[in-house]
């Protein structure tokens, strides 16, 4: 019985695609600060309005002074979030 031909294979080897760089902001020293800002800047807004009965930070803003006080706390816990 006669023997089978060996097939070569062809050299069509094709690297893999290279998978996309992800850009990772790793430096995140602007948290802290910002944050703690964030907190004080809300605490101050509602300790002012208190203090002043209700004239300062925005007088025609009467009870939402508060509102906007906690606003500035609630961002400052919005930015916590990126600490690591």
């Amino acid at each position: 019985m006669p023997k089978s031909r060996i097939r070569k294979k062809a050299d069509d080897y094709t690297p893999p695609a290279k998978k996309a760089t992800t850009i990772k902001l790793t430096n995140r020293s602007w948290v802290a600060p910002v944050m703690l800002a964030m907190f004080l800047i809300g605490l101050a807004w509602i300790v002012v309005f208190y203090v002043t009965d209700g004239k300062l930070p925005i007088d025609p803003l009467g009870n939402w002074n508060i509102v906007v006080g906690f606003g500035f706390i609630a961002a400052g816990f919005g930015v916590s979030t990126q600490w690591k």
